[in-house]
């Protein structure tokens, strides 16, 4: 089945171009001008992956993706690739905070959008290709945490945790590497496998989002412990 995307863009050159590129590469492709427009286009036909302007004429694009993962059940679950305005760290680490999958700052090169595109779908589980959850045994437990590869969830005594795809992959890759102090660098390269920015901070907001959704008490973690000025190791030993 071919994948669909949705593009909220007001720019139409711009999409226009996005549009027939990723078309050629094989998926379907439709596109809204505005944050409402793209809303109603979701609710209609949920897409696999939004692609988020963040300068949108109706509406904040951090707006329009609150709502999208605020909706609940599968719509909660679409995909965000947020565009963002080069050089600005604060709308991409607000978005991320509000559950994005992944930013590209713009002006972006179309392979880039692509290869970004397949990796978040591939970590969705939406494509064929094999991510970090495909190796080792289905279900890791330690204590009161499961973490199930198949099912792509994680649960704290029973209870469902709400993680995005990406937080999801990092944390398996932590647990997979259990006792190791792993930094920042060696974290996302485990995921999204190449080399990212060595002063990229987005790790750590996903950390505190992945803390949240598991750690008991977010501000004393048990779980996922940080390691000053290394980065971060998963607790073999767990309750």
């Amino acid at each position: 089945m071919t994948q669909q995307l949705l593009m909220i863009e007001d720019d139409t050159r711009l999409a226009g171009m996005v549009g027939e590129y990723l078309r050629q590469s094989g998926y379907g492709f439709s596109h809204a001008t505005t944050g409402a427009d793209g809303l109603e286009a979701l609710q209609l036909s949920p897409p696999d992956l939004v692609i988020l302007d963040l300068m949108l004429p109706d509406m904040d694009g951090l707006e329009v993706c609150r709502r999208i993962k605020g909706r609940g059940g599968d719509a909660a679950r679409t995909a965000v690739l947020m565009l963002t305005a080069k050089g600005d760290p604060m709308d991409r680490i607000v978005g991320l905070e509000i559950g994005a999958d992944d930013y590209l700052p713009k002006p972006f090169e179309p392979r880039e959008l692509l290869a970004r595109i397949r990796a978040v779908l591939r970590r969705s589980g939406d494509s064929s290709g094999g991510g970090v959850a495909a190796s080792g045994h289905k279900v890791m437990r330690f204590g009161s945490l499961e973490i199930d590869r198949d099912a792509r969830s994680v649960s704290v005594s029973g209870v469902l945790c709400e993680l995005t795809s990406y937080q999801f992959d990092l944390l398996v890759a932590l647990a997979e590497r259990a006792g190791r102090v792993l930094s920042r660098d060696q974290i996302m390269e485990a995921v999204r496998g190449r080399e990212l920015e060595a002063f990229d901070r987005s790790i750590d907001v996903h950390m505190g989002r992945i803390r949240s959704a598991i750690e008991d008490d977010a501000k004393d973690p048990k779980r996922i412990l940080t390691v000053r000025g290394v980065g971060y190791v998963f607790a073999k030993q767990q309750d």
